[in-house]
């Protein structure tokens, strides 16, 4: 009875980042601020320099915060609510400012009470220990943490639950009493890791070797091998600007029916390590980049800067995104000609434009047909609302369909009768193009295209047959 008595008079606390969710709050608030207020994020070094606790209290008095859709671990919850429901006393105890811990304990509804940092105390490590130890009183207490902060906190702590922990946690854990509880995350973090890098997406970066093809010099190694290392140079940095862009659509990801299950948005990579992932990816992109001609450089550098335009702002602006988006997929066929040192047709580049307009427009056509009827600006995270679906699908069939007029004319232009010796073996080409184009918009309002159209078209058997006519009708027309 003794120990019955003593046990439920034996607080919990538990950890917030990293233990009671799958994320870190500074971090989060960073990029929440970041996204939220770009020509104001200078100010975050002047906070930092000022303590941490400093930061953390500016940045959770700027952001809109949305305890709500956190990655929160369920089986941590439930541990705490069967805990709560033997009627011990459950306290949130964390490092993240007041604000946000108070929310996050009003959403949940399971603590008692809330120690948090403010503007004076970052609540960490020795000073969380010294808190709690001084509100418990004699009967101790049990602790729930992850870290190398929470390893002084274990070792007082009549039994601590470790969860997920890192190489310090995972370290006194080996050595630590047996009946000590471990939480692990199911699933291997590698996976993830590579799902963060969207490899699937890379396929875009074939638009490198258009212009290369074009040329019809399809002996030239030398053309072939600058294209292969165009197209690298450009998935690794995609691949950083997609785990920024990623970062800075938590918030947003978190509300979508499918986006809420990538790596950053659902917790399962941490932020810190996605930073380090972006940085390394764009070093080896300018690496490979180096053995190119220096306009090829100048062109990805160009991208980079679009691409983090669009990633903080453009990408909230009504049109402006998609026009952007079209213009970032017309940029991988410059690169190509950049590479391999050869002349961009205004043929090929007009077709571009129009085409990959239709195709972003696509996208936002499906996007907020997912999200339905009451889609804001605040829920899409984009510049559309509901109203705005049948004007997107209208305009994109139109640049659709001018993207095949272009074709026409270029397929009736001087320079197709200089190229080709029989010119008129390429107009069934325009057909091909309608089809992919409708089928695609059809496929789009069926609602179901569930992926990006770039990548449907790559990986779509259909697409696939018309994309190897037309390379036949060119090489019929060159060589027949």
């Amino acid at each position: 009875m003794d120990t019955l008595i003593s046990r439920a008079e034996c607080p919990v606390y538990a950890d917030l980042d990293g233990t009671l969710i799958r994320s870190d709050l500074l971090w989060e608030t960073l990029f929440l601020f970041a996204r939220q207020d770009p020509l104001q994020f200078w100010r975050a070094f002047g906070w930092l320099a000022q303590g941490k606790s400093v930061l953390k209290d500016e940045l959770a008095a700027r952001v809109e915060f949305d305890a709500k859709s956190l990655p929160y671990r369920e089986e941590v919850v439930a541990a705490l609510q069967a805990e709560r429901e033997t009627g011990r006393r459950i306290v949130l105890a964390t490092a993240s400012n007041e604000r946000l811990a108070h929310a996050v304990a009003d959403h949940l509804g399971i603590f008692d009470e809330v120690l948090a940092s403010d503007r004076e105390t970052n609540l960490s490590a020795s000073r969380k220990l010294e808190r709690i130890v001084a509100t418990c009183g004699p009967q101790g207490f049990d602790y729930f943490g992850n870290s190398q902060d929470d390893v002084c906190l274990f070792r007082e702590a009549r039994q601590a639950t470790v969860v997920q922990p890192d190489r310090a946690a995972t370290n006194w854990h080996a050595g630590a009493d047996p009946h000590t509880r471990l939480i692990r995350d199911d699933g291997h973090p590698a996976k993830a890791l590579v799902k963060a890098l969207r490899p699937h997406q890379w396929m875009k970066n074939v638009l490198v070797f258009v212009p290369i093809v074009l040329t019809q010099e399809y002996l030239n190694i030398g053309l072939f091998l600058a294209g292969i290392l165009a197209f690298v140079s450009f998935s690794f940095a995609a691949s950083a600007v997609y785990i920024v862009n990623d970062l800075l659509d938590l918030s947003a990801d978190r509300r979508h029916k499918t986006k809420r299950n990538r790596p950053f948005a659902s917790g399962r990579v941490p932020i810190p390590t996605g930073l380090a992932m972006a940085g390394g990816l764009l070093v080896v992109s300018f690496g490979i980049a180096a053995f190119l001609p220096v306009a090829f450089i100048l062109v990805l550098g160009v991208y980079l800067v679009a691409t983090t335009a669009y990633s903080f702002a453009l990408k909230r602006m009504l049109l402006i995104d998609v026009l952007t988006l079209a213009g970032l997929y017309t940029m991988r066929i410059i690169g190509g000609s950049a590479a391999a040192a050869t002349q961009e047709s205004f043929w090929l580049l007009a077709f571009s434009i129009f085409f990959f307009l239709s195709l972003a427009l696509v996208k936002r056509y499906t996007e907020l047909a997912d999200f339905g009827t009451g889609a804001s600006r605040a829920v899409t995270g984009r510049g559309y609302v509901d109203e705005d679906i049948e004007t997107i699908g209208q305009a994109g069939m139109a640049s659709g369909f001018a993207s095949v007029l272009v074709l026409a004319l270029y397929i009736d232009s001087a320079e197709v009768n200089a190229l080709y010796s029989h010119p008129y073996m390429i107009w069934p080409l325009c057909p091909l193009v309608l089809y992919i184009i409708v089928r695609i918009w059809v496929l789009a309002r069926r609602r179901q295209m569930n992926e990006d159209p770039v990548i449907f078209i790559l990986r779509d058997w259909r697409s696939q047959i018309m994309i190897a006519a037309g390379a036949l009708m060119f090489a019929g027309a060159a060589y027949v």
